[in-house]
């Protein structure tokens, strides 16, 4: 139970730290964070391996490059469905 914590916690820092890279907000605030972060980390850790240092069982370099592209798709995913309504 208490890594399960400490992995939503490090998924939300990650999406965080990748919002701030590319200076856009996720939707949902940090509901989006975590689930931009986790789903970075995986993203990222599969495309690029899992190398560097390794927190929550989330090599965090590639976790970081993920989440930026991650945090990429889905703010542009978003703007454009704003800008259609």
């Amino acid at each position: 139970m208490l890594h399960a914590l400490w992995v939503i916690i490090v998924g939300a820092v990650i999406g965080a730290v990748a919002s701030m890279i590319i200076n856009r907000d996720m939707p949902w605030g940090w509901i989006g964070n975590i689930v931009g972060g986790l789903i970075g980390a995986w993203l990222g850790e599969s495309i690029f391996g899992a190398w560097g240092p390794n927190i929550a069982g989330m090599a965090i370099v590639p976790a970081i490059i993920g989440a930026v592209i991650v945090v990429l798709l889905t703010t542009w995913i978003f703007s454009s469905i704003n800008k259609r309504a």
